[in-house]
């Protein structure tokens, strides 16, 4: 018989968030962690750990908002996951998920939850938007500075104009590359 593990799976938002408080207290074979935002799908202690994870597992996560910020990416995991017959336990919402649960409130409560945790990015999103657009407003916040100077923006497209190769002049102005092509792109503007 197989050696079922229990893997656990961690998600802060930046690199100074303390990790510890998701799974304190449980017994774990393995633990995955992230340092990115929920917002982002390209999260590769994730990845590692889904593909680790095999059939009789158990992956425990502290809350549904920690695997997914959208209704349909957690859906999916959690249903690509308990198809596998890899269980999967949110501990906040004390809610399991296993290949044969046909239970309909479970189903419900990870859509409802699901949704929750989508609307709540949404409005975080909406806030910062209306915040940017207040201080832009009493003159108080200006965006980033830019990467160049207005004459050297000017000598960027100059140059540009006259054949030299984005990459040259990336490397000359200690710039990437998408910098020279938006600064060439808003003086023809």
């Amino acid at each position: 018989m197989p050696n079922h593990q229990h893997v656990g799976y961690v998600r802060v938002s930046s690199l100074d968030q303390n990790t510890d408080r998701q799974l304190d207290g449980i017994t774990l074979d393995k633990v995955f962690t992230d340092h990115a935002s929920g917002k982002n799908t390209e999260r590769p202690q994730l990845a590692a750990c889904l593909d680790y994870l095999r059939e009789g597992d158990t992956l425990i996560v502290h809350s549904m908002d920690r695997l997914a910020r959208s209704l349909v990416g957690l859906r999916t995991t959690v249903d690509e996951l308990t198809a596998r017959g890899v269980t999967v336990e949110f501990v906040k919402e004390r809610l399991t998920f296993t290949d044969d649960d046909t239970d309909p409130c479970s189903v419900l409560m990870l859509s409802v939850m699901g949704a929750v945790a989508e609307f709540e990015r949404a409005m975080i999103r909406e806030r910062q938007r209306e915040g940017i657009a207040l201080a832009k407003a009493k003159g108080v916040y200006t965006g980033r500075k830019p990467a160049l100077t207005p004459d050297q923006a000017r000598e960027v497209a100059a140059a540009k104009a006259h054949g030299a190769s984005a990459s040259e002049l990336a490397r000359e102005y200690g710039v990437s590359r998408a910098t020279i092509y938006n600064t060439t792109a808003r003086a023809t503007v």
